[in-house]
């Protein structure tokens, strides 16, 4: 009779679970019933060693590129800042020919500087306004100046 109505506790009734009594069987076959064949768990395992294999060779391979990427940048700011330096000086020796240029004033010689200053190439200046019309104006002023 005990049995059909289930324990008794402090005026509560408690029946029992259509598994075993006992905590500890009910444990075990859940760890039976989930337990993984022999064949899956070593699949895991290889799975597992296999990936931390490849994690290590990214790992590695990784620091080479940054490594390599650290080199080739440190190489590139040494050529920007020869090439700065160069263009640094040639920059300064133009200026000084220009200047010593422009302090130069003998008669007629005006047309000579603005033809220097003027780029008369019209291949040169592809990507600049149309100026076809002030090089013309300023060919045929070269070639017969104003008369004062």
């Amino acid at each position: 009779g005990s049995e059909d109505m289930g324990t008794t506790v402090n005026g509560d009734v408690f029946r029992e679970a259509n598994g075993p009594a006992n905590g500890y069987a009910a444990i075990a076959q859940a760890d039976r019933l989930t337990q993984e064949p022999e064949s899956i768990r070593k699949w895991r395992e290889e799975q597992r060693k296999r990936l931390q294999e490849l994690d290590a060779a990214s790992k590695v391979t990784e620091q080479e590129w940054r490594e390599k990427a650290k080199k080739d940048l440190e190489e590139w700011n040494q050529r920007q800042s020869e090439q700065v330096e160069k263009n640094k000086i040639n920059n300064r020796a133009s200026e000084e020919a220009f200047v010593k240029e422009s302090k130069e004033e003998t008669p007629g010689t005006e047309w000579e500087k603005v033809a220097q200053l003027c780029d008369f190439n019209p291949k040169s200046s592809k990507q600049c306004k149309d100026v076809s019309r002030l090089r013309s104006v300023l060919m045929s002023l070269k070639q017969t100046p104003l008369s004062r």
